[in-house]
């Protein structure tokens, strides 16, 4: 069933567990997803990145998670990832998302206040719930991490938008990491304590050692994005279907190898979040 962003993150807050929030590209990887929150009767978000919107991939793609998401027998959240401006929430709210990710971390905190406000004020006559981010997530190939989110000012700016959800740097980038991350999760903690409990939101989540992830859960995190595994699983998916002799050149059979594999992974980070059997 397709649900909105508020929903999926309430039933986490409510039962302390996390959604996992997998970053889909194509049909398959959208299958594979799926097929996992079925299985394990888990509430999942899928989310695509503002380029698929800005390419013809999202014309076709869009549809295709909207019609999952509706014959699926478990919540399904269908998110914007990183949307830098309204443009892109504008695209992805005509083609269908019901969570958006405003991001304008890049920009000084003012700025970033404004723009987010702005888009939760536009959602809000739509019933959508709106992620925000404090602290901005960069990728493992940084030369440098940013600062971390500071406590004080996530709370004023939670305050000051009013958003669903809240993306926060504590430890964590994109992509995969050069070595195991060290989250702060006392960090967690106290932007959970100044905000008054705004469910957080951890970017990054392939590649975290499970003992940190759970540990960030406990502390208050309750939407994890997965990316990266998700093409990981993809491609080794589609090595095993290139390197098994007995492979069938019809591309339908050629991607059940890739499906069943992102399938597995994606059933790892649902049990890993806490999330199976929530649905």
């Amino acid at each position: 069933m397709l649900v909105s962003l508020q929903t999926v993150i309430g039933m986490a807050e409510k039962g302390d567990y996390c959604i996992p929030a997998f970053n889909v590209y194509n049909t398959e990887t959208v299958m594979g997803v799926i097929a996992a929150a079925e299985e394990a009767k888990a509430p999942v978000i899928i989310q695509v990145y503002p380029r698929l919107l800005n390419e013809e991939v999202g014309y076709y793609l869009c549809p295709t998670v909207i019609a999952a998401a509706r014959k699926a027998s478990v919540p399904v959240c269908f998110h914007l990832d990183h949307g830098p401006s309204e443009w892109e929430v504008t695209r992805a709210l005509r083609w269908g998302c019901t969570g958006i990710m405003l991001d304008g971390s890049a920009h000084d905190f003012e700025k970033n206040v404004e723009m987010t406000k702005h888009i939760v004020e536009i959602c809000k006559s739509l019933d959508i719930g709106v992620e925000g981010e404090i602290g901005h997530v960069g990728s493992v190939n940084d030369d440098a991490m940013s600062e971390f989110t500071d406590p004080a000012e996530a709370a004023e700016f939670v305050k000051k938008t009013g958003v669903t959800c809240l993306a926060v740097l504590i430890g964590n980038a994109h992509g995969h990491y050069k070595k195991p991350p060290k989250l702060d999760i006392e960090r967690v903690k106290a932007i959970r304590e100044a905000t008054g409990g705004i469910p957080l939101v951890l970017h990054g989540g392939s590649g975290i050692p499970d003992e940190q992830v759970k540990a960030a859960i406990a502390a208050g995190i309750r939407k994890m994005n997965i990316g990266t595994d998700v093409c990981c699983a993809f491609a080794d998916g589609t090595l095993e279907s290139l390197n098994d002799p007995a492979r069938s050149l019809a591309v339908d059979l050629f991607m059940k190898k890739p499906i069943e594999t992102v399938k597995k992974m994606a059933l790892e980070k649902i049990k890993l979040v806490g999330a199976e059997g929530k649905a």
